[in-house]
């Protein structure tokens, strides 16, 4: 009895598992939780329409349905935690789901259902789902690129992040300093004035708040021109992490690549490769020679060059 529930609890499992294409229920339940997370979505936008007001019985009855499906599959993925991390005890492997991301996300997609009504919009993080549907290769695929670019750049980016709020501060202090005579009801204090400086380093400019004194609009001109550049630090530290990341696979890919075309071959006295030039062989078996080991010496293998017996020949398919 025991080994057949362990069987189905790991039949269960390899259902759930997201992106598993050679299982056919597997890629049809992944469909499946698609639909669901974008009906739940959707209904979650068309309840706001009062337009839609008939209709909001059925809203309501499929947001419980999906909900309840969203509840199984949570349930079912604690269930089956511990053939997710085969490494760890049963309690261990519950607690590492339930604190990682996918665990969280799923969470809190529930949660506001039950106790957080105002905070229906955290069902959108299911879209999270769809994106670990399609990722195509763990190690290639764009989100992977994104976090590998963070975590390999997060000093810079904090660092950057530092300059920022220090910059921050700094404007809401000084337009405190200019406007304070002047505007006493909307620069009360130094921190007051950090949602305009918020605004005007990320060139937002909502204008709710707005210097009106020569001093200030001079300060705020140059804090401008200075946002621009701070914004620019960590989207320049981010672009160049792209460039190097890619530029690295690339040259990944072009090695394997290259492995995979090169081929070696020892010339045997009846072969069809001895006594040939190597234009000739060239042209006879469509490739590219390389290289042309002679006992201990490599021989640049130049077009009248000749294989003889022995030699062992590098080249690549074309």
């Amino acid at each position: 009895m025991g080994r057949v529930s362990k069987e189905k609890k790991k039949r269960v499992f390899e259902i759930i598992q997201i992106g598993n294409k050679e299982d056919g229920p597997s890629r049809l339940f992944d469909y499946f939780i698609v639909a669901v997370i974008l009906c739940n979505i959707a209904v979650l936008f068309l309840e706001t329409f009062d337009e839609l007001d008939a209709y909001r019985p059925l809203f309501k009855m499929i947001e419980n349905v999906t909900v309840a499906i969203f509840c199984a599959e949570y349930a079912l993925r604690i269930w089956t935690a511990d053939l997710l991390y085969p490494e760890d005890t049963r309690p261990r492997a519950v607690r590492r789901f339930l604190f990682s991301f996918d665990g969280l996300v799923d969470l809190l997609t529930i949660l506001p259902f039950f106790f957080l009504s105002g905070f229906g919009a955290f069902r959108i993080l299911r879209v999270a789902r769809i994106l670990h549907l399609f990722r195509i290769n763990t190690q290639y695929d764009s989100f992977h690129v994104i976090t590998s670019v963070v975590k390999e750049k997060k000093s810079a980016i904090l660092y950057s992040v530092f300059i920022i709020l220090v910059l921050v501060l700094a404007a809401s202090l000084s337009m405190y300093s200019a406007e304070h005579a002047a505007q006493p009801e909307v620069f009360r204090n130094a921190l007051t004035g950090i949602w305009w400086s918020v605004s005007t380093v990320f060139t937002v400019g909502y204008g709710d708040i707005y210097p009106v004194t020569l001093l200030g609009r001079i300060m705020g001109v140059i804090i401008t021109f200075l946002g621009v550049g701070a914004v620019a630090i960590p989207t320049g530290i981010l672009s160049a992490g792209f460039v190097e990341h890619y530029t690295r696979l690339q040259r990944m890919q072009d090695a394997e690549a290259y492995k995979k075309s090169t081929a070696a071959i020892l010339v045997e006295p009846n072969s069809s490769f001895s006594q040939r030039t190597i234009k000739e062989l060239e042209t006879m078996h469509q490739i590219c020679t390389t290289a042309l080991i002679r006992g201990d010496l490599v021989v640049i293998p130049e077009d009248n060059v000749k294989v003889q017996p022995g030699d062992v020949l590098i080249y690549m398919r074309l």
